[in-house]
């Protein structure tokens, strides 16, 4: 009997049916191919039969693995295209048992060393991701597939043709993973860190290992067969199709192994292939979850925050490149993030390069820190800002500004200020470089409303910062005021100062003044005249200086003017001419003849806009004049490199001056306000000067005493009560006189300051303090109490009997007296 069963076992006739039709699909010679009548014959019973399935599959599996280790890799071929054929015919629910079988079969030949053999099972593979199951599989894993994927893109086989074959294999299998699992839920994750960390890196490696003599087309649509068969191009279809399939929440775990990749690889400098990779994320993935990939990216900036300036370069300019791409889509609320985060890297750059350490508190660093690559570092970082700040709305780009301005350093916020040495050239350097992001900020701004641009909070900080000693920070405010006033591109038809006899050869886009540019005017135009007036008596003003300047005043008569401002403006220049001529304040002779020429140009320029004919000669006569008698008070000879300048201003006569009499006699006829030209500009001085680094300490303690005496109660007794007359109303409304006599006055107590000794200068103002002590002594006496008397009782000022005094920490003052 067992004989007989061993008999029926070898005869072919006796075997099962399914296995009789996988032995006919076989030839004698594998070189025949697939036996394609067998094979349908095969397909129509999988079909009739489907129950069949798994043991069809089994028994090919067997075959195959059997043929595989006796090298015979015909029939392998063979077996393989008869699965493949089944697989596409069959989509019964009993289908997952046959998968199992083919995947166990494809796992095999991945695991050959024979590279047609591996090929040939990614092949099937991705035949087998491309069909739609009708039923889902709960406990497939693909983890197997991923890792020899994965191994075969690094492929370093020493035949370059095999080597390119497998790397692509490699790839499409990985394309074939995706596919198959990224929409079924019931599959494993693909998305997970465990296989992101494998596809990921993979895909970036075939995408970094390109030729670089190869000339790359702009499209894939133009590139030639070739390049489209090479693993860069399928390694960027890839990850593009794997990035686009990726969900909010599966956003992270894609775009942490590319910043680990760029980092051990050192792919951040130079910065192509970084780019270049988060340019392919960025127009991948779904525009509402662009913010996502920035806020990777500032966070991976901050875990480099100690890494060397050239790689946080790097990761900084990626960035730019990033949010100029996520302006098409949602940057969330990451909008201060961003400039939060680069405005902190900008500082702690600062600090490395001032103590060449990246460990502030230690005094030694095992790195070394070069200046000129942190200040290329913050540079990147500018121009960052400047990028991502253009992206974004006008209201934005505005919470922006107030937001950088509010961590600029400054004189009047005394917390902000570092006191010695080191925190004076960390203040300049915060500074300058915060005032550079509000600049390339302020560029890109376009908004017709002023007030809205140029909020009071945000102006006076600003304007605070053009006070300042530097020369360079005040040039910078400048620029920030010019790009906010220049809305229609005049700013470039200014950049040379020159008394042009033709206005119309510049082609200026002038349009009238709108309301809310007059309530700007009415409501900080003052602050803006004191601000340039002040800025004009800096010893340290270079050309740039005097060229800013000039299209600040320009544009503002172009931009924000009316009759009022038009006539404050020349009143201005007037006084700044005044200044240059009686040069109380010591300037060069260089300063007094910018200044001069300033005004001519300015002068010239805003009669031919305004045109009244009687002004513009008078204009034209004193440029004439200059030309011939004193050519270097005009802009043609002074700003220019070798500039040529006199040394004899104050011997200079009165017809090379325009005088503010005549202008506003021409003016006043043709219906300006004559009264206000005939008035001189005078600029009132506020605390903010004596904050500011404008003043030497002996400057601002002679204007503290003048303020002081000048309302001081022993000013008041010395001066007998004067009677009011005509004469003197006369004499008050007299404000040339008024101004004199005011001048003189200052000059007499800042010289007194300035030459007498220590000790009468402190005996001053010990007197004073003493005076005043005395006087607030006496205020508190009548305000407060009285001193107790020794029987407990105290007597009021009206003579009656008050209880025990009261403690001063018991009183209840109004509010207003309370600070």
């Amino acid at each position: 009997m067992p004989r007989r069963q061993g008999v029926c076992g070898c005869c072919g006739a006796l075997r099962p049916r399914y296995k009789r039709l996988v032995d006919n699909i076989f030839p004698e010679d594998p070189e025949d191919g697939l036996v394609k009548t067998n094979m349908e014959k095969l397909t129509f019973y999988a079909l009739s039969a489907p129950e069949k399935l798994d043991r069809i599959g089994a028994y090919l599996s067997e075959r195959l693995i059997r043929d595989v280790s006796r090298h015979r890799y015909g029939y392998v071929c063979i077996a393989m295209e008869a699965l493949d054929q089944l697989l596409m015919a069959c989509h019964c629910q009993s289908i997952n048992l046959f998968v199992e079988s083919f995947l166990k079969m494809v796992a095999k030949l991945l695991e050959s060393e024979k590279p047609n053999l591996q090929i040939l099972g990614t092949n099937s593979f991705v035949k087998f991701a491309n069909i739609e199951e009708d039923t889902p599989s709960y406990h497939r894993s693909y983890d197997f597939f991923v890792s020899r994927f994965s191994e075969m893109c690094h492929s370093s086989h020493d035949d370059l043709e095999i080597r390119t074959k497998i790397r692509m294999s490699g790839i499409k299998g990985l394309q074939g993973v995706v596919r198959k699992t990224v929409n079924d839920e019931l599959q494993a994750n693909i998305w997970d860190p465990q296989h992101m960390d494998k596809i990921v890196p993979s895909l970036l490696f075939n995408l970094q290992h390109v030729e670089e003599a190869e000339s790359r087309s702009p499209s894939p649509l133009q590139a030639t067969e070739k390049e489209k068969e090479s693993p860069t191009e399928l390694a960027e279809r890839c990850l593009r199709e794997l990035l686009g399939r990726a969900a909010y929440g599966n956003i992270k775990n894609a775009i942490k192994p590319v910043l680990i990749h760029l980092d051990n690889h050192s792919l951040w400098e130079p910065k192509i292939f970084a780019t270049r990779c988060f340019r392919i994320i960025m127009y991948s993935i779904q525009p509402q979850h662009s913010h996502l990939v920035i806020q990777q990216l500032l966070g991976h900036l901050d875990a480099n925050s100690k890494s060397a300036a050239t790689v946080r370069a790097g990761i900084v300019e990626v960035l730019s490149e990033a949010a100029v791409i996520a302006a098409s889509g949602s940057v969330g609320p990451t909008v201060l993030e961003v400039f939060n985060t680069l405005l902190r890297q900008l500082r702690l750059s600062i600090d490395y390069a001032l103590t060449g350490s990246y460990d502030c508190a230690a005094g030694v660093s095992a790195k070394i820190i070069k200046e000129h690559e942190e200040r290329m570092f913050q540079e990147a970082v500018i121009k960052t800002i400047g990028s991502f700040a253009s992206t974004l709305p006008t209201y934005q780009q505005s919470e922006v500004m107030v937001f950088i301005m509010n961590k600029v350093p400054l004189p009047s916020s005394q917390q902000s200020i570092e006191a010695g040495k080191a925190g004076e050239n960390r203040n300049r350097l915060t500074q300058i470089m915060l005032l550079k992001s509000l600049l390339q900020v302020s560029v890109g701004f376009q908004c017709s409303n002023m007030l809205t641009a140029l909020p009071s909070a945000f102006l006076d900080r600003l304007l605070s910062s053009a006070l300042m000693e530097d020369a360079e920070i005040r040039l910078f405010v400048l620029e920030i005021l010019i790009s906010f006033i220049d809305r229609h591109g005049n700013r470039q038809k200014f950049a040379t100062i020159s008394t042009i006899s033709d206005i119309s050869v510049l082609k200026l886009k002038v349009e009238k003044c709108s309301r809310q540019d007059t309530v700007f005017m009415k409501k900080h135009g003052q602050q803006l005249y004191r601000h340039i007036y002040l800025i004009c008596k800096e010893e340290s003003n270079v050309q740039a200086h005097y060229e800013a300047l000039y299209s600040m005043l320009m544009l503002i008569s172009i931009e924000l003017a009316n009759e009022e401002v038009v006539v404050d403006l020349i009143r201005l220049v007037l006084a700044v001419q005044e200044m240059a001529q009686i040069n109380e304040d010591n300037l060069t002779a260089y300063n007094r003849c910018a200044l001069f020429a300033l005004g001519a140009a300015y002068l010239n320029l805003i009669s031919q806009l305004i045109t009244v004919p009687t002004f513009c000669q008078h204009i034209h006569e004193v440029i004439q004049t200059r030309q011939k008698e004193a050519p270097y008070l005009l802009p043609e000879d002074v700003f220019v490199e070798r500039p040529r300048l006199s040394k004899s201003l104050d011997r200079l006569g009165p017809e090379v001056f325009f005088w503010q009499s005549k202008i506003s006699e021409v003016l006043g006829g043709s219906g300006y306000n004559s009264d206000r030209l005939s008035t001189p500009y005078v600029p009132q001085l506020t605390d903010e000067d004596r904050l500011s680094k404008r003043k030497s300490i002996g400057e601002t303690i002679s204007l503290q005493v003048e303020v002081e005496s000048r309302n001081s109660p022993e000013r008041e007794q010395r001066a007998p009560a004067e009677e009011i007359t005509y004469e003197t109303l006369k004499k008050a409304i007299d404000s040339v006189a008024v101004e004199e006599q005011e001048r003189e006055r200052r000059r007499q107590v800042v010289e007194k300051f300035q030459k007498a000794p220590f000790e009468e200068i402190a005996a001053h103002c010990g007197a004073r303090a003493t005076l005043l002590q005395s006087k607030l002594n006496q205020i508190f006496e009548i305000t407060i109490r009285p001193p107790p008397s020794p029987s407990g009782t105290i007597t009021a000022a009206y003579g009656q009997p008050q209880n025990h005094s009261i403690p001063v920490y018991e009183m209840k003052f109004p509010d207003l007296c309370v600070y």
